[in-house]
């Protein structure tokens, strides 16, 4: 039988000012520990620590633009585009325009897998 998610959980974001993260699917709102999929809606000038998660994260653009600083440098991601990155590499989101976008983790996020770095913005 198919289960209705009726809302998603609203979780507290890192960052330097206050983003909306609803999660659909995660350890939070579905008990899921294979798959979060999460909807942002971040203001303008946010920017969290950079991180070097040990999951595998899919984002999509829907409104806005996402900034991605890696090793190798920035990448701009503009509403209508997606982006993939590694379990291991080092990236650091940030909205200087603002944005909203969909976040696919596999395995699900985990505040204990993501290690962050120790410096905030």
């Amino acid at each position: 039988m198919p289960t209705l998610i009726g809302q998603p959980t609203v979780i507290t974001a890192v960052g330097n000012k206050p983003k909306r993260i609803e999660e659909f699917f995660g350890r939070v709102n579905s008990n899921q520990d294979q798959i979060s999929v999460a909807r942002m809606v971040s203001p303008v000038g946010w920017q969290e620590p950079g991180q070097q998660p040990e999951f595998q994260e899919m984002t999509v653009v829907l409104q806005g633009q996402l900034r991605v600083e890696h090793q190798g440098g920035i990448l701009e991601v503009n509403a209508g585009q997606a982006i993939v990155t590694e379990p291991g590499e080092w990236v650091r989101y940030s909205t200087p325009n603002g944005a909203e976008y969909i976040a696919i983790c596999l395995p699900a996020f985990s505040p204990a897998t993501v290690h962050r770095d120790t410096d905030t913005p």
